[in-house]
């Protein structure tokens, strides 16, 4: 695959980073270098999973260099994503072969979507959203920046997302209607297994099926 870059910056070495590094090695192959960067000092100079390991301190932005932050805290990926930016470097948006995406979709700068995912018609994915493995997203659906899809996640249609919202692994929402979406606010929690029937409160955590509030 021809790119505009050869060298991917991929922050975190834990599980969310080796699986974007699986990822970006099957989109790129040989034609990028990937390479770890963390803030942690004890691993400076590791070598996880045949990726060297780099402290922020150690690169420097370039023309031929892309990031993505492979953190899945919304609060943890905006301050890093924020502090790669305000050293000049330059977000890539990176979406798994295996994934279908609709031509009628929007996906913003430094979004991932991982393997076996659907992102279906007149949606509008933000930046520095991580689509995790085998999720499902329907027609008229916004997901807002730096927001967190776990594995198995599935939207129906017409359903607002807001900034910062941290899905669960196989948590599902009903559709809303066209002029009355199903809305849930910036910085919510939905937890793991949660079937969402109704709107969800900015910062407000919400599980079971149906989901309730419980905080």
């Amino acid at each position: 695959m021809t790119t505009a870059f050869t060298k991917l910056h991929i922050f975190g070495a834990g599980g969310s980073g080796r699986e974007i590094a699986w990822l970006a090695s099957v989109l790129f192959g040989d034609a990028v270098k990937l390479i770890f960067v963390v803030d942690q000092e004890l691993i400076r100079d590791a070598v996880v999973n045949a990726i060297e390991v780099l402290q922020m301190e150690d690169i420097q932005p370039a023309v031929d260099s892309r990031f993505v932050v492979a953190l899945g805290d919304p609060a943890e990926r905006a301050r890093v994503t924020q502090m790669f930016i305000a050293e000049g470097h330059t977000p890539a948006t990176l979406i798994h072969p295996r994934s279908e995406i609709s031509p009628w979709s929007n996906i913003g700068h430094g979004t991932v979507v991982c393997a076996n995912s659907a992102v279906s018609c007149n949606t509008n994915i933000g930046n520095h959203v991580q689509v995790n493995l085998s999720c499902t997203i329907s027609h008229d659906v916004v997901i807002g920046d730096y927001s967190t899809l776990s594995p198995g996640v599935n939207i129906a249609g017409n359903v607002r997302i807001g900034k910062s919202v941290f899905v669960g692994t196989n948590a599902c929402f009903i559709n809303g209607v066209s002029g009355k979406p199903l809305i849930i606010g910036d910085g919510a929690i939905i937890a793991a297994g949660a079937c969402v029937t109704k709107d969800v409160p900015p910062g407000a955590m919400v599980a079971g099926v149906p989901a309730v509030r419980k905080r």
